[in-house]
């Protein structure tokens, strides 16, 4: 099996970085880093020391200095389940899983899972079953279909459902051969621009880079939290009129402005449009050909701002007949087969076992901010518009490409309690906070949110003045 740095050089030579990033950086500690026979430690080391390997060229860049970044393993593995880390005024966050969330056996034996905790996905859900809003009762009508038969029906409703898959019923869908065909993280030139320099003012790494985040739930607000970490103008832009998850948000959060716009007005649109010319990022979540009907597809965006660094994620990526299909962390381990084999290596067959953190979404949003990073040193040395592509199922067909590990399951499961050498507190705009610091570690230019987290909303759509 590879080791970390072997996989910092492959994820580097994907983006069009020099291999030899993965030299610079020191790596300690070992694997296993959570209970799993995935090799879950080995692969946040490698996606966030990557980053960091990225982050600390650009500041050589910028300075005519080296630094020296180093990312250890159990904070890594740690930081792939922050949110379980976070305190809001001393107290641990509410359960983010909705009550009739979660895995059903179906008449024909097999199992689905359900992600209902967005009202709208619940309620869609329910009307299919026909059912009361309880666990019994979506139990019981579930017995009544088959497993693939009713997440064919649900998917085609717009819900968000998952059959439970072996590693070879996967590989035998068709989506699994589209999903095999593309890199863990892709990037592409999309458009013309002259080149543009990296930014010299500010003392921090990516002081001076603006990120636009049209992100929601983990994945996609992972990579702009790591560019805010890393000194980098971070703007999220959600709408009042769409749910969140609440406290979840607070995690992921750090570091960011929080801004409001709602994108079926002609004027909130020509607002973006405006915040699009002054950015470099433009990082977006939502499901396929959403933002593409507002008049925000990738080429769209590179015709307002020449230069753009346009950064996409989706669930089962961008072609196969599943492109459209929505989903999320916990769905794509279960339609690919991971939630089966973690089971089958722990000696539970009949019960599928999630991963011990959301490995596929942390994963994914740090390779879209590799994507964006390895963008903006390609643009400062080709110009061009470039596009980013990463998706959760990639991100899972990485993982899995990884190995597996004999004795993973040996790893503690720290609580709390163990990890309070790695928690920082901070003011915010929901109380006092504890939660992780951030893993990845650069010698005199260390990581930090110098912005609170805040209430979605709670900034004007404007740049910060630089």
């Amino acid at each position: 099996m590879k080791t970390p740095r072997q996989i910092i050089g492959d994820l580097s030579g994907l983006v069009g970085l020099p291999a030899c990033l993965a030299e610079t950086i020191t790596l300690t500690g070992a694997e296993p880093a959570l209970p799993s026979s995935f090799r879950v430690g080995a692969a946040a080391q490698a996606v966030i020391g990557a980053v960091t390997a990225a982050v600390s060229e650009i500041h050589a860049r910028r300075t005519g200095y080296l630094f020296a970044p180093s990312v250890d393993m159990r904070h890594a593995a740690l930081e792939f389940r922050s949110g379980n880390y976070l305190r809001v005024n001393g107290q641990a966050p509410p359960d983010p899983w909705d009550a009739i969330a979660g895995i059903y056996r179906c008449g024909d034996g097999r199992f689905v899972r359900l992600h209902t905790n967005f009202p709208h996905h619940r309620d869609g859900v329910l009307r299919l079953l026909g059912c009361a809003n309880n666990r019994q009762s979506v139990g019981d009508a579930l017995k009544t279909w088959e497993a693939e038969k009713f997440e064919t029906v649900a998917t085609e409703a717009g819900m968000v459902v998952a059959a439970l898959r072996s590693f070879p019923e996967w590989d035998a869908h068709p989506q699994a051969a589209s999903v095999a065909s593309l890199p863990a993280v892709s990037l592409e030139r999309i458009g013309d621009a002259p080149p543009t320099p990296l930014p010299t003012n500010g003392d921090r790494p990516l002081s001076g880079i603006r990120a636009l985040d049209l992100t929601r739930v983990i994945a996609g607000p992972v990579s702009g939290r790591v560019l805010a970490a890393h000194g980098a103008d971070v703007l999220r832009i959600t709408g009042a009129h769409l749910p969140s998850l609440g406290h979840a948000e607070i995690d992921v959060g750090r570091g960011k402005l929080q801004a409001g716009l709602d994108l079926r007005t002609d004027s909130d649109r020509e607002t973006l449009r405006g915040l699009i010319r002054d950015a470099d990022i433009f990082t977006q979540g939502y499901r396929p050909g959403a933002l593409a009907g507002r008049g925000f597809s990738p080429e769209a965006v590179a015709a307002v701002k020449p230069g753009i660094i346009y950064v996409s994620l989706s669930a089962y990526g961008h072609y196969g007949p599943w492109a459209g299909k929505r989903g999320f962390d916990s769905l794509v381990q279960t339609a690919t087969g991971i939630n089966q084999a973690e089971a089958d290596a722990f000696g539970t067959p009949d019960k599928p076992m999630p991963l011990p953190c959301q490995a596929l979404d942390h994963a994914s949003g740090y390779l879209l901010a590799l994507g964006a990073l390895a963008g903006l040193l390609r643009r400062a040395d080709e110009g061009g518009s470039w596009l980013v592509r990463v998706s959760l199922a990639g991100t899972g067909h990485w993982l899995r490409g990884l190995g597996r590990l004999q004795n993973g399951f040996n790893a503690p499961d720290p609580g709390f309690a163990d990890v309070a050498d790695l928690i920082e507190e901070t003011d915010s705009g929901f109380g006092r906070i504890a939660a992780l610091r951030h893993a990845g570690q650069i010698a005199g230019a260390s990581p930090h949110w110098a912005r609170p987290a805040m209430p979605l909303g709670s900034a004007a759509p404007v740049w910060p003045v630089r």
